[in-house]
């Protein structure tokens, strides 16, 4: 957590990756109460215009949320939390959630459409907001640092590439 701006509005970041594994017996129970923590302290939190930053990074599948948990928390939102509520971004976004969040359009207003917002990396993170007051847990800088080197290589490999670079050339 935390804040930005003049007024100190609220910046909520969540980390996927320390979700529980879904094949826990009482995965259900957790994740309900871990919903109600959350938005218990939203309500705590947020007096005014908030974002969440959600990690989705280093992230296996069997942490991820489902999509009928997600619907349920989106209508369990109060609606001032939700009218508050100025960007959700969402940090190194998989084909899954992209896919999710596609198919679920249809169905949540546009107004919540309209403030989700994909970064790839964490320095695009640093251009949107702050970061002197967040934390970003270590697991997630080592898989944007890695990511980052994969994409380096790829593109050195590229620009390698005698096709590629004789096609740049034309």
């Amino acid at each position: 957590t935390g804040y930005y701006g003049d007024g100190l509005n609220a910046i909520i970041v969540f980390a996927a990756c320390f979700l529980p594994d879904s094949t826990r017996t009482d995965y259900n129970y957790v994740m309900e109460n871990l919903f109600l923590y959350v938005i218990s302290t939203l309500e705590l939190m947020v007096a005014e215009d908030y974002m969440i930053v959600y990690l989705n990074g280093a992230t296996p599948r069997r942490r991820m949320p489902g999509l009928g948990w997600m619907k349920k928390c989106y209508q369990m939102i109060d609606r001032r939390l939700r009218k508050n509520l100025k960007s959700f971004i969402i940090v190194h976004p998989s084909w899954f959630i992209r896919t999710i969040l596609a198919v679920t359009r249809p169905f949540i207003s546009s107004k919540f459409s309209s403030k989700i917002q994909y970064v790839n990396t964490l320095a695009e993170l640093r251009e949107m907001i702050p970061m002197e007051y967040v934390h970003i847990p270590d697991s997630i800088v080592k898989y944007d640092e890695e990511k980052c080197i994969k994409r380096r290589m790829r593109t050195s490999c590229l620009s390698n590439d005698p096709e590629i670079t004789s096609l740049e050339q034309e």
